[in-house]
């Protein structure tokens, strides 16, 4: 009885916020900030790798890539010039102020995509409104091993091009506070982790890996998967995240900051 109330909650969230297909992207005028800020504590050694496997994606679909660890850069005045940001592997408190806060908040709200990358759900896990944005925050994950990653929605741009079951080497983010919102399109087969500790079973024998929504006026999309450097020269995980950064691209082409209204990273929270 608890898997099956685990399968229905889970086929609840897989179907919450259905993504629908958006116009083609004009990769040309597209550009995109990497940012691979880390506070306090882990920092993944893949952030060069990230940072190299995106490039090689811009150089081959056109688009222009800016990388940077600099939390001013959060700027209305910086944004603006964005399509998408891409949070690749940053972890803890990225942000110094509360005005770059806002300017990421309101980049959102005017209609930014937004992309996350392995531990980007580990990032700014005392507010509220990143990890409802991001979709949920990191707990922890078993040791490093072979997965086998269950493709749930198979018509997303990010995994309509893999196998039902999609096999791999990676580390098995478990998280919390999930967003009720979410679509999800990836979980992680717990049926064989090798676990140190008591595997959640929240929603069974699998958990949530790839997720998208859309949330307070943009587009998000994140992906548990990523964390040995050498994946990012694989072109099936470029393809992995190309198609993620497709779907945050769909719905318009430069945000709209007419729309954008936040004024404090406390402002009360979309429902």
């Amino acid at each position: 009885m608890k898997d099956l109330l685990a399968w229905i909650l889970l086929c609840f969230v897989c179907s919450a916020a259905s993504p629908l297909p958006g116009p083609p992207v004009n990769w040309k005028k597209v550009r995109v900030l990497v940012y691979t800020k880390n506070g306090k504590g882990y920092v993944h050694k893949n952030i060069p790798a990230a940072v190299a496997g995106i490039r090689h994606l811009g150089q081959q679909y056109g688009f222009r890539v800016d990388v940077s660890d600099t939390p001013a850069d959060f700027t209305d005045a910086n944004l603006r010039q964005y399509n998408a940001i891409i949070f690749a592997n940053t972890n803890n408190d990225v942000f110094n102020t509360d005005a770059q806060k806002v300017a990421l908040m309101r980049f959102v709200q005017a209609g930014g995509g937004i992309v996350g990358i392995h531990s980007a759900v580990g990032t700014e896990r005392r507010w509220p409104w990143f990890k409802r944005m991001m979709g949920a925050t990191f707990v922890r994950h078993p040791p490093f091993q072979p997965l086998k990653e269950i493709i749930v929605d198979a018509t997303h741009p990010s995994t309509s091009f893999l196998p039902k079951v999609w096999r791999c080497e990676d580390e098995c983010y478990f998280v919390t506070e999930m967003n009720p919102d979410l679509h999800v399109l990836v979980v992680h087969d717990l049926s064989g982790i090798q676990d140190n500790k008591e595997t959640p079973d929240f929603y069974g024998k699998v958990f949530p890996s790839v997720w998208c929504h859309e949330f307070d006026g943009g587009r998000q999309w994140y992906t548990a998967l990523g964390h040995e450097g050498k994946v990012y020269a694989d072109p099936v995980f470029q393809k992995h995240i190309l198609g993620g950064l497709q779907w945050v691209l769909e719905k318009k082409d430069k945000p709209d900051y007419t729309k954008a209204r936040a004024l404090h990273p406390g402002d009360p929270l979309p429902y």
